[in-house]
């Protein structure tokens, strides 16, 4: 089974980023930033993760406030770095877990946790800023990654409390993994902060070594604190700390610190530090299958279905790239692009060979089997004049004729097409009608 190793928390302000690109580690004023990363470095290096679990929070790059999630899980293959308004940072895309990620978005929504999940966004400064320092590519990242997004930055947040909760849920979801790997959970966010407002530029060091305290020793007492507290101690944006919460709730109640480092350079207390569990007892194989079954409860027998496919992670993100583009046809422009030279789209869309063909030969069983969505199916439709009934029954493996025939009104044909579609000749009224 999958089991956790240790933890660790680290700021993820872009000072840390920007040190890193521009080989600051011999300036007296950044030194200090990468002497604090230096253990968490060797402990990687040394301990030899296979995944990190890694929780952060998106600042307004990738995740804007049109759908704005508390608890977003990236299950995704791999990561890019955002552009943030001037030119991504020159570093590879980490890749992702998307097997162990899928695991442990579904024992979370059995526990309750109503996440989000994304594939294909790319990561800003909140991922790429403390990772580039605490295990740099060479010229490839050394660990790939289950990016964990937190909301924190649109109110309502999720309570103190509720992170430390999703910790819990994290640990039951790692430790169930049947395959044997070693986790290492990385909170990030913090230290007292304000960037925005008249109290812009408001630390509070003697709250950040409380807080670190705590964290170790008391973490249910942070559960208590209601955000406007976090912020009176450690600035609005400093109440992100909350996410290092995450990160102990997923560890055990005894914990052994050996690491922590803090400095405050200009505007955000930079800490870094490294937790380990003390010896507990590995979880009884009863504990791990009674999870592992209430997990798959929802779908258990679903497969028994003939001609069902529950359209579950697996199938999202084996499916991500021919779904990215069928869904892209409700843009004015892609469409235009489809119509008028479909080859050129499907390369400049990345599809593979098998993608490709089964969207030339509209194939809609076959995409169906390989992992589309219905509902990018019926866009595709709309786009050719094609009407979902036609699709209906091309999944069925008969005529429109033979399938409308099963249906009450034999005569109703109608798709998602918009003002803008041509009209097909099944949209005619009968004559006579």
């Amino acid at each position: 089974m999958a089991r956790i190793i240790g933890a660790i928390a680290a700021s993820h302000t872009p000072t840390i980023g920007f040190a890193f690109d521009g080989d600051k580690r011999s300036d007296p004023v950044w030194t200090p930033i990468f002497e604090g990363f230096a253990p968490v470095q060797a402990w990687i290096g040394e301990r030899k993760p296979d995944v990190l679990l890694f929780i952060f929070n998106d600042h307004v790059t990738s995740f804007f406030f049109d759908h704005y999630s508390a608890f977003a899980l990236g299950i995704g293959e791999s990561y890019g770095v955002a552009d943030e308004g001037g030119g991504a940072r020159d570093l590879p895309a980490v890749p992702g877990h998307p097997a162990l990620a899928r695991h442990i978005g579904q024992s979370l929504m059995s526990d309750e946790f109503d996440m989000s999940f994304f594939q294909g966004k790319a990561l800003d400064h909140g991922c790429f800023s403390p990772l580039s320092v605490m295990c740099p590519p060479q010229p490839a990242w050394p660990v790939p990654i289950v990016p964990l997004q937190v909301g924190v930055l649109q109110f309502p947040v999720p309570t103190a409390r509720r992170c430390y909760r999703l910790g819990q849920a994290l640990r039951r979801a790692i430790e169930s993994y049947p395959e044997d790997l070693k986790v290492a959970i990385v909170a990030t966010g913090g230290l007292s902060h304000q960037v925005h407002g008249e109290r812009a530029g408001f630390n509070n060091p003697a709250w950040d070594e409380q807080f670190m305290e705590l964290l170790e020793k008391d973490p249910e007492y942070l559960t208590q604190l209601t955000q406007a507290e976090y912020a009176e101690l450690g600035g609005l944006e400093g109440a992100e700390v909350i996410m290092w919460l995450v990160m102990r709730g997923a560890l055990s109640a005894g914990i052994r610190k050996v690491h922590q480092s803090y400095y405050l350079p200009s505007m955000t207390g930079i800490a870094t530090a490294i937790y380990e569990n003390q010896a507990v007892a590995a979880p009884l194989p009863a504990t791990l299958e009674r999870h592992r079954t209430r997990m798959q409860a929802e779908l258990d027998g679903a497969e028994k279905l003939a001609g069902t496919y529950p359209f579950d992670l697996a199938r999202s993100v084996q499916g991500y790239r021919i779904n990215h583009f069928l869904h892209s046809l409700t843009r004015p422009e892609q469409r235009r692009l489809f119509l008028q030279d479909q080859e050129r789209s499907f390369r400049e869309a990345g599809l593979s060979a098998e993608e490709s063909t089964l969207i030339r030969e509209r194939d809609w069983r076959g995409l169906i089997h390989y992992g589309a969505s219905f509902f990018v199916l019926e866009k595709l439709g709309a786009v050719l004049g094609v009407s979902n009934l036609h699709i209906y029954a091309a999944m069925r493996g008969e005529t429109l004729e033979q399938f409308q025939k099963t249906r009450n009104a034999p005569g109703a044909l109608y798709s998602v097409a918009g003002k803008q579609a041509s009209r097909p000749d099944w949209d005619q009224p009968a004559s006579g009608a």
